[in-house]
């Protein structure tokens, strides 16, 4: 299945009641480039996330966005300064002692007192953050292959279209060529006899010069190696794999051929089937940019 490299995803989600927001986003380029944002307390996942979206993209330039809330399963402790509460409890007994008050003292009334309890908070899981993490990303994952794989389907519909053209192209060349062979020979053979107005036409001059054109005009091999690399095209196109690269290279090749045969044609009709042959290559180019 053909995916551009373009797409966005996103997915919200609790787990261990862990909060996990992932949003993705990709845009073209050459090679594969993840860029992941997290929280400082976080970045332990990094590595994961990474091998996560490295495998289900090959390409592309990809910015990763993930924020974490672990409030809800923090849990708090409750600690005791024992030996700040025995401080404060005989000084409260010796102050009773001291002036003849009653020394009673409530647990309660102990712990109000300044810096007796204080609260800490243990630190969640590592592997649970992470497995909360990767959950959610592959939800946002499958949003951003399935917006790459419709915006692959419609590159791929466009691309089938201009191939189909460019075998139209092809056809119309390979009809037109021998044509300009005969239309040369006889306009060969009218300027010789325009110059040799008195003398006999050497007709095996004509077939010779006819015969040297034609091999100098063909273009057979240009338009089989056309049609060669249009069938490989298909077959790219019907893969599974990501086939931008190769995609690629085989645009640079097909114009290549276009190339060689707008130069050995001087016929105009040629010509100009060349010219819109190249646009059409043109046109792909630009959209094979966008393919995985």
């Amino acid at each position: 299945m053909i995916k551009s490299m373009t797409g966005y995803g996103g997915a919200k989600g609790e787990q261990s009641a862990i909060a996990v927001t992932a949003e993705l986003k990709s845009v073209n380029n050459r090679y594969l480039d993840v860029s992941v944002r997290l929280p400082k307390s976080c970045l332990f996942a990094e590595e994961a996330v990474r091998a996560a979206v490295g495998s289900h993209i090959s390409r592309g330039k990809v910015d990763v966005f993930i924020t974490v809330d672990t409030s809800k399963a923090e849990q708090a402790v409750i600690r005791v300064n024992d030996s700040l509460a025995a401080a404060y409890l005989k000084a409260v007994q010796d102050t009773a002692e001291k002036y003849g008050l009653d020394g009673e003292i409530s647990a309660l009334s102990l712990v109000r007192f300044p810096e007796v309890l204080s609260t800490d908070k243990t630190d969640t899981d590592r592997d649970t953050v992470c497995q909360a993490i990767l959950a959610v990303l592959s939800q946002a994952l499958e949003e951003f292959d399935a917006m790459r794989a419709r915006e692959g389907r419609k590159l791929e519909e466009d691309i089938r279209q201009k191939l189909d053209g460019l075998e139209r192209m092809v056809a119309a060349v390979e009809a037109r060529s021998p044509q300009t062979v005969a239309e040369y020979r006889e306009k060969l053979l009218g300027r010789m006899r325009e110059v040799l107005t008195d003398s006999a036409v050497d007709e095996s001059r004509i077939l010779q010069e006819a015969a040297i054109y034609a091999d100098k005009v063909a273009v057979d091999e240009e338009m089989v190696r056309l049609k060669s690399h249009i069938a490989q095209y298909r077959l790219l196109l019907d893969g599974g794999s990501p086939a931008g690269r190769k995609l690629d290279f085989l645009t640079q090749e097909m114009n290549r051929e276009a190339n060689t045969t707008g130069s050995k044609c001087a016929d105009s009709t040629i010509a100009k089937t060349v010219i819109d042959m190249k646009a059409e290559l043109e046109k792909i180019r630009e959209q094979i940019q966008n393919i995985e």
